[in-house]
């Protein structure tokens, strides 16, 4: 292949051995009897389970059981939502440790089986490389197999996006997914064991669940097909390198318009096999595997690419009954390591497994009209799907996510516009980072009928946002057209975001870029156990939102998290079981429009709070108070007219400036003002450079009577003293301004916090204005964050 185009680096403002195929028949040695095991006990919480929602999200082919329900002599860990936590990261926020020899895990089987998947979490080594170990799985009592698990592609450290130094901060991304077959098909009610035989290797093991499944027979070489073993030498040992002869086969079957079928076995690939105008079939994934990585070059692995939209691209492909399951360990967002990638116009992937890529699927358009369907993605460093830089007319259906390194599934309209895509019934469990179901930009998006559940941080279930690079109604990228999420259920997401150190709601929204200004249409949703807020609105503004039949059971903090402003209408949204007694925390006073319709209760107050401080979250299951004392019911709607928005707030104890409308004179790059009202103290505004005096200009809302500015830059140590000379006005009406401070210098320190507080006289004011006439670090105007108070 030619070079790719040139990676783009996600900027996020958060921080930041091949998969164990053990896929023999069980062996015959007699079973370990260890008669001094303790009395088996199951003791897990009853949660709510992303894989029981009749009618939504994907249909998957296994039965799933979670750990901390089965019987076991292990310890039992969670529930915790904690980031950095073990628990925090399993499903249901809940496993079992096993850290002596005879300890285990016993599932039950509730349908026959002839094969297994089983999440679980190794501790790291002290060299950040992963350790390797097995353990046992036994089949009633007898016939142990050990079956290899290793931490090889788990324990990320330190900020974005992350590395493998044991040394630095933020563990996480802790889990990972081991399969096996039992070699004949096992009855409902066989038990089926996981059991650590030694603890040599590993001190511990984490059991998180399993799925067991009834795998079909290998499917055999259609009629007429090229086989890549047989016709072309490919080596399903997985012994020599296939690269080239999988390549070979390929384009003889584009040239002679057949088939190329990928029979039973591994294959060492190392670099990408191109397709175009080819369909590249399996015998299915639990048989026909690709994987590998060039030894000596990292940036070269396993996948299935179409043509780069920069050749041409590529165009009626279809990828079946296979799976690619790679050896990435690391994240390099400019290294093209994912299963599928290119652009694949007119195309299908049909049952597909990929594992232990960057990102399951990176489609760089413009392309049309793809789809992936029935597949699983698991375990990726990065995204599992990103629909990124002009694709339209495309599908993610019936697929299985979980245990992604960020966004589960993604849109991202850099540049080009991303139109008509959809997301529908899928299930998508545990990003590690960021949200389950995103669109960035895009026109006349679907996103619906799908799961969503156990958001880790930095992220919620479901985000419609104008964020990141590219995305303006410019070039036309914007949200834009009507967005429609239907018949979605969320579980126990959103998350602490550590940098801005509040929750992110379950369904949020964003205007970072530029205002939303489009119909998004929420309707026939379920929102289960919250960790903070179940919707939640933050930087710039967004418009357009209508909520439709909305059940809103548990949320930790708010139902509502109003920090920008935007229009919105609620219908039958009823709301029970919310963490605090007044359930909208709104600081934006009427700049966030309400029209309530009929049948809502549970989720207005009038007035709202808006207290500048957050609350600490009461995390429920099923909205049963799951520590400390439950939360009351909140007040049901007052008895007035329903078109009538909230009025202001009672006077302000927090930062006016947080969220609300801002604007400046001119930006550096992508360091736009919206950045300095973000309530991240890590991002930064900057302005053009070379060009004083500029402004920065924050419309508070309303006048208010601001009596301190605090004005920060990054805390981080690589930023040096400075001063900046600037002036304070203020207007009520963005015409004239006053003059609140004259000019002066302040001194920004990092070893004092990297801020300046400027008194002012209480001067009601609605437009703050920042006049920056110098900088000694910069040739340019620099704030992280404004921040005004009323005290």
């Amino acid at each position: 292949m030619t070079t790719p185009p040139p990676r783009r680096q996600l900027l996020r403002r958060s921080i930041s051995a091949s998969l164990a195929l053990a896929v023999a028949a069980f062996g015959t040695a007699a079973a370990v009897v260890l008669s001094s095991a303790p009395t088996a006990t199951a003791a897990g919480i009853p949660a709510p389970s992303p894989l029981a929602v009749p009618g939504r999200g994907a249909t998957v082919p296994f039965k799933e059981q979670e750990a901390e329900y089965a019987a076991t002599n292990g310890t039992l860990i969670g529930p915790n939502r904690l980031y950095g936590s073990l628990p925090s990261e399993a499903s249901g926020r809940q496993a079992v440790t096993l850290d002596a020899v005879g300890e285990y895990v016993e599932f039950t089987l509730t349908a026959p089986a002839n094969a297994m998947s089983f999440r679980y979490s190794l501790p790291d080594n002290a060299a950040g490389s992963g350790r390797d170990a097995s353990i046992d799985v036994t089949v009633n009592g007898a016939s142990p197999k050990a079956v290899p698990v290793t931490s090889k592609y788990g324990w990320y450290y330190g900020g974005y996006p992350f590395n493998n130094n044991p040394g630095d901060t933020n563990p996480h991304h802790f889990y990972d997914e081991a399969r096996t077959m039992f070699g004949s098909t096992l009855a409902a009610g066989t038990k089926v064991r996981l059991q650590v035989s030694s603890t040599a290797a590993s001190p511990s093991f984490t059991i998180d669940l399993a799925d067991f499944e009834q795998v079909a027979a290998p499917t055999a070489r259609p009629s007429g097909a090229l086989d890549v073993v047989a016709d072309f030498g490919a080596d399903p040992t997985g012994s020599a390198d296939s690269t080239a002869k999988i390549q070979a086969a390929v384009d003889a079957g584009k040239a002679q318009g057949k088939e190329v079928y990928i029979p039973q076995g591994t294959f060492q690939v190392r670099d990408h096999i191109v397709v175009d105008q080819v369909t590249l079939r399996g015998a299915g994934p639990w048989y026909s595997v690709l994987t590998g990585r060039d030894p000596s070059n990292r940036s070269k692995a396993v996948g299935v690419y179409g043509k780069y939209a920069a050749q041409g691209g590529s165009r009626n492909v279809t990828l079946k009954d296979f799976a690619i399951i790679g050896d990435i360990r690391e994240r390099e967002d400019n290294d093209q390591v994912n299963a599928i990638g290119g652009a694949l116009s007119n195309s299908t992937v049909d049952n597909v497994w990929m594992q232990h890529t960057k990102c399951g699927a990176w489609m760089d358009g413009p392309m049309d009209n793809f789809t992936i369907k029935n597949s699983r993605i698991l375990d990726q460093t990065a995204d599992g799907v990103n629909f990124h830089y002009g694709v339209t007319n495309s599908t993610v259906t019936n697929t299985f996510v979980r245990n992604t390194g960020d966004d589960g599934l993604a849109m991202w309209a850099e540049n080009v516009p991303n139109v008509k895509n959809k997301f529908t019934f899928n299930t998508v469990i545990l990003p590690i980072l960021a949200n389950n179901i995103v669109t960035y930009g895009g026109k006349d998006i679907t996103i619906s009928d799908n799961v969503m559940s156990d958001t880790i941080t930095n992220g919620g279930g479901l985000h419609i946002a104008n964020r990141y690079p590219g995305v303006n109604s410019g070039q036309g990228t914007a949200v834009s057209g009507t967005t429609t999420a239907a018949r979605n259920t969320l579980i126990r997401t959103g998350n602490n975001d550590y940098n801005w150190q509040f929750g992110v709601g379950a369904i949020w929204f964003s205007g970072l870029n530029e205002p939303i200004n489009a119909t998004v249409n929420i309707s026939d949703t379920e929102v289960l156990d919250s960790s903070y807020a179940a919707i939640h609105l933050i930087e710039g503004a967004t418009n357009g939102l209508h909520f439709d039949n909305i059940r809103i059971d548990g949320a930790g903090t708010y139902a509502l998290q109003i920090q920008s402003p935007g229009t919105a209408t609620f219908n039958n949204v009823v709301a029970t079981h919310i963490a605090q007694s007044n359930p909208i925390h709104n600081c934006v006073g009427s700049g966030f429009q309400i029209t309530r319709g009929t049948g809502n209760s549970g989720w207005y107050a009038d007035p709202p709070a808006c207290t500048g401080t957050w609350p600490a979250p009461v995390w429920t299951n099923g909205g049963v108070p799951g520590g400390g004392s439950g939360p009351t019911d909140p007040p049901t709607d007052p008895p007035t007219d329903p078109t009538d928005p909230p009025t202001d707030p009672p006077a302000e104890t927090g930062n006016l400036a947080q969220g609300r409308t801002v604007t400046d004179s001119g930006h550096a790059d992508v360091y736009t003002a919206s950045r300095a009202v973000d309530g991240d103290a890590n991002s930064y505004w900057e302005s053009t450079n070379h060009a004083f005096p500029q402004t920065i200009t924050v419309d508070l809302g309303a006048a208010k009577a601001v009596k301190r500015l605090v004005l920060k830059l990054p805390p981080a140590a690589a930023w040096s003293t400075r001063t900046q000379t600037l002036a304070v006005s203020g207007s009520t009406g963005n015409g004239a301004y006053n003059t609140l401070k004259a000019s002066a210098g302040y001194t920004f320190d990092p070893s004092s916090g990297n801020r300046a507080t400027i008194t002012l006289p209480g001067t009601p004011t609605r437009y703050l204005r920042l006049t920056f006439t110098g900088n000694t670090g910069w040739p340019a105007a620099q704030l992280s964050e404004l921040e005004a108070y009323t005290s």
